[in-house]
């Protein structure tokens, strides 16, 4: 593993265990701001969920849930183990953290707004990492290269054997003839 992975992927991934431990303890707290992006996201996943499925509507729960995968995708990141999925498991639980967190065009105070703002930017940037992170194939050939690779040489096998059978054809009706 390069250097640049191995240190980089811990130092991102301690923004989100202490960002995960700080939702889980302070749930209650968190749900109130939560509440406006927990109404639009709950019809959502009720939508989505197969019937007979139970969808948490409390938003403290949301909080845990968020809270919880932040905790357990980082820590599989700062360990290495799938980090392309805790990368993109990482940028979907910041969306609604950030949503809730950090909603700077609703602040009155500027102070406040700005401070708001440069959250909210430094979690999109969060998320920039977190994208580049999730499509690192750590210099290994990902699956798209893999199946066109195998597309391409079974053309070429095909182009082959397709020759060969020709050949083979003429050869046949040579000695036929």
């Amino acid at each position: 593993m390069a250097l640049s992975r191995l240190l980089a992927r811990p130092l991102l991934g301690a923004f989100f265990v202490t960002s995960g431990i700080d939702s889980l303890r302070n749930a209650n707290d968190i749900a109130q701001d939560a509440k406006p992006v927990t109404d639009r996201f709950v019809p959502m996943v009720e939508r989505a969920a197969p019937d007979g499925t139970p969808v948490p509507t409390n938003p403290a729960t949301w909080v845990r849930i968020n809270g919880g995968l932040q905790v357990a995708a980082a820590a599989a990141l700062i360990t290495g183990h799938f980090p392309r999925v805790a990368s993109g498991v990482l940028a979907a639980t910041l969306v609604p953290s950030t949503a809730t967190r950090y909603r700077f065009w609703e602040a009155s105070d500027s102070d406040e707004r700005r401070q708001q703002l440069t959250h909210f930017v430094k979690n999109v940037s969060l998320t920039g990492g977190l994208l580049i992170a999730a499509g690192d194939t750590e210099g290994r050939p990902g699956l798209a290269w893999r199946a066109r690779r195998a597309a391409k040489d079974a053309r070429r096998e095909a182009r082959h054997l397709a020759h060969e059978a020709r050949r083979e054809a003429k050869l046949v009706k040579a000695q036929l003839t």
